[in-house]
């Protein structure tokens, strides 16, 4: 919208990037897309609303967070959609009205916009674009798919240009058992108050448990358990050393040990038991992860989700999932904010073909068109100006090579100049090869 004087005024929490900073984003968005393909998921679009009641089930701060959707001049009844706040809910919907034309267990990816009405901050927008998986089932989903996330999750991460990063991995039966063992019985509301520990810290958790219900001794033993972390089985020991004990806190326990087999064995050092990782949203029943990246944990999670056995059912048959959702905004919005990576280059084009007059434009026009029939992005220049001009131009944009069409006196061929080392040499538009380091933009990381 504009301001009084005519200037346009931005609307806080909806990115727009820059050519160079949408070169990362669409970069980091075809490793996503390659890695779950390699994984076998198949990508789905779900539409972008959802009835205000479906959405606002799923936890106790989903309603404040919802956007209403209603016409100009329309009705109250318009007033029950609201733009989804992640992509699960939608996607549980969608399997329940197309169960009868998936195939079971049906691996999904999807990458959209969702929205969420948050005060915007560093790398957290009111618009943002997520990447999710899921594997569902019907009636019962096998715990292996459990194990698998994480493995996933180190595959894309470690094609991303970040750095180290860690894989935390829960099970939130052993919280829950844990919980009942101790003789609290909020567990949902005791999990809240535990997810809130990275924000606001061991004191101040332990007294919202304790204005909660619970004793000074239940409150410490909560803490006690999110204090366990390994990168191995030793969890399980340090949890039987609390002295607890209960059927439901067996389970996850062994779940969890299935979870770190797997992935000791083919993710070494990238997954970590770490049992204070909770998440808020109601409908997780199971194994939970998050993802942070080393040296900037106070970031917190960039990728993270879990196991949910009730929350897609149609009333006969349920079914089951386990995903994660890669925060592809919330990665972004933190990168280049903090200028950690950047894009070689603000343009596709490996390649601005100069023009030496207006009436020798239609040659330029047509070296242009075979270097792009076999692949090479390219541009020709927008005037006839000196090539010193348009060579400057190539530079501003990051354009690594200028053809120059007849440059050859002698011959009357053409030659391609590198315009970073200098170097021009004779080339044919049929048969130039284009380095491949250059051919397409690259991101890389800062520092």
């Amino acid at each position: 919208m504009s301001g009084p004087s005519g200037r346009v005024m931005p609307i806080s929490g909806f990115p727009e990037y820059l050519p160079g900073d949408r070169i990362v984003e669409q970069r980091f968005l075809d490793v996503i897309r390659e890695t779950f393909e390699l994984h076998g998921f198949s990508s789905i679009e779900t539409r972008s609303i959802e009835p205000v009641e479906r959405l606002s089930a799923q936890g106790e701060d989903a309603d404040k967070e919802i956007y209403a959707v209603s016409r100009l001049g329309g009705d109250d009844d318009d007033a029950r959609w609201g733009l989804h706040f992640d992509l699960t809910v939608p996607f549980a919907r969608y399997v329940v009205e197309n169960a009868g034309r998936l195939v079971f267990p049906f691996r999904r990816y999807q990458i959209q916009k969702a929205w969420r009405g948050e005060r915007p901050q560093e790398g957290r927008y009111r618009e943002f674009t997520q990447a999710d998986i899921d594997v569902v089932d019907a009636d019962t989903l096998s715990p292996h798919f459990e194990a698998e996330m994480p493995l996933i999750v180190a595959d894309v991460f470690s094609r991303f240009p970040l750095g180290d990063f860690v894989v935390q991995v829960n099970n939130r039966k052993i919280a829950e058992g844990f919980y009942l063992a101790i003789g609290l019985t909020d567990v949902v509301g005791t999990l809240r108050i535990v997810d809130k520990l990275d924000k606001v810290g061991p004191e101040k958790v332990a007294a919202m448990l304790r204005e909660a219900g619970a004793t000074d001794e239940q409150a410490a033993a909560c803490l006690a358990l999110a204090g366990i972390r390994s990168a191995d089985l030793s969890f399980v020991d340090a949890v039987r050393a609390l002295g607890v004990s209960h059927p439901t806190l067996d389970e996850g326990l062994a779940a969890l040990v299935a979870v770190m087999e797997t992935a000791m064995r083919y993710a070494p050092g990238r997954v970590v038991a770490d049992l204070r990782i909770a998440r808020g949203l109601d409908y997780y029943t199971g194994t939970v992860y998050e993802t942070t990246l080393v040296g900037y944990e106070s970031w917190g999670s960039m990728c993270s989700g879990g196991r949910y056995d009730a929350l897609a059912s149609d009333g006969r048959t349920t079914y089951p999932g386990v995903g994660v959702s890669i925060g592809v905004s919330r990665i972004l919005g933190l990168l280049l904010g903090n200028r950690l990576v950047r894009a070689s280059r603000s343009t596709p084009s490996a390649v601005l073909v100069a023009v030496t007059s207006e009436e020798s434009r239609t040659r330029s026009v047509a070296v242009a068109g075979t270097l792009r029939s076999r692949g090479i992005a390219c541009e020709v220049a927008p005037r006839a100006d000196r090539f010193g001009k348009q060579i400057r131009y190539a530079e501003r944009r990051g354009i690594p090579y200028v053809w120059f069409p007849g440059a050859d006196e002698m011959t009357g061929g053409d030659e391609v100049k590198d315009i970073r080392s200098g170097d021009q040499v004779p080339a044919s538009a049929e048969s130039w090869e284009c380095p491949p380091e250059d051919l397409y933009p690259t991101v890389d990381r800062v520092g």
